[in-house]
């Protein structure tokens, strides 16, 4: 996993990419517009007094780390420590979070219960992220073994559409499991207590549990769906927000270098988020990341678009929700600047 250091001033160029991206220009037309449309250009001046609430705590954990998280062109009012996608949605509805990262299935269950959000940027992923970890007592064999399961299930996150995903791969339907719906910040209880008898986990909590469970009988076992995107979003009001749609403009390619930082200085990483922040061992932590990949970013969205029209179909296809409209969830305005921020070799 380990490559090239990343310059430090590649770095500063994302953190301070106001410059690079034509966003620190002196005019004011932008700045002077109070609201804009979906088909208005983006603003291109940040007033640095802008305040933003971003709940993405891995950006947050590596610019500590690397040592930038005063150099943002504009405030960060708060960083709150927020992924679940359903509590990020009622963050968007109750107005105390302006732009958030999350896998591709939560702005599909936002759009399915009316919640006016869209996607501003874009990172893609090639294997599989998720871990199907067992109740104590190992009560499934294996990823051939799940008819008839309990199975923890979070319609709204990415761990529920690995499962839909992973039934579909093994010619399952949700009536063939039982599937058990729960938050996936409950996964953990429910296993322990023999509530499920498998779940979808992604690390540090698989080490963490089983750690304490694998003695009892607990494991794990492979999957091959690939949750395939990892998707910054922010709600429709927010993004008619001229002075915060330039910030969040301007944080994207902050985001997109950051996240680059984090697999070329992988011990930095390591250990400021897995060690420090998550409470892992430095051998837990090493073994965890040679299991992380190389990030991209690719500059047109099409499959992207393609992969959450699939994704809906399935939710779709089990009644639990509604049909939508895979492109609108995506604000095309934003297409390219995240590709544009990272070196070739990141980009898709």
């Amino acid at each position: 996993m380990t490559g090239p250091t990343l310059n430090r001033r590649t770095l500063l160029g994302g953190l301070l990419g106001v410059t690079a991206l034509g966003l620190a220009g002196c005019g004011g037309d932008d700045a002077a517009a109070a609201n804009l449309t979906a088909s208005d250009p983006l603003p291109t001046t940040v007033d640095p007094a802008t305040e933003l609430v971003i709940s993405i705590h891995t950006t947050q954990v590596a610019l500590q780390a690397a040592g930038e998280i005063d150099k943002l062109p504009f405030k960060v009012k708060d960083w709150p420590n927020i992924s679940a996608g359903p509590d990020v949605i009622q963050g968007f509805r109750a107005r105390s979070i302006d732009l958030a990262a999350n896998a591709g299935i939560p702005p599909i269950q936002a759009a399915a219960i009316n919640v006016d959000a869209r996607i501003v940027a874009v990172q893609t992923k090639k294997e599989p992220q998720y871990t199907y970890v067992t109740a104590p007592g190992n009560p499934v064999a294996g990823i051939t073994d799940l008819r008839g399961k309990k199975i923890g299930f979070s319609q709204g996150q990415a761990q529920g559409l690995v499962v839909l995903r992973t039934l579909k791969e093994q010619g399952l339907t949700p009536k063939d499991v039982e599937l058990v719906a729960l938050p996936s910040t409950k996964f953990l209880v429910a296993l322990q207590s023999k509530q499920i008898d498998v779940a979808p986990l992604y690390e540090p909590s698989i080490t963490k549990y089983l750690s304490e469970y694998g003695k009892d009988g607990a494991t794990q076992f492979p999957m091959t769906a690939v949750d395939y995107l990892t998707i910054l979003w922010a709600p429709g009001e927010v993004l008619a927000d001229s002075a915060k749609v330039a910030a969040i403009r301007a944080f994207i390619p902050i985001w997109a270098r950051s996240t680059v930082w984090r697999w070329e200085n992988q011990k930095k990483w390591l250990d400021a988020y897995y060690v420090k922040d998550q409470g892992v061992s430095a051998a837990d932590a090493q073994r965890i990341g040679a299991t992380e990949h190389k990030p991209h970013f690719p500059r047109r969205w099409d499959k992207a678009v393609a992969w959450q029209k699939e994704s809906a179909d399935l939710l779709v296809e089990g009644g639990f929700i509604k049909p939508i409209d895979a492109e609108k969830l995506f604000d095309r305005r934003f297409e390219t600047i995240a590709a544009d921020a990272v070196p070739a070799e990141y980009q898709e």
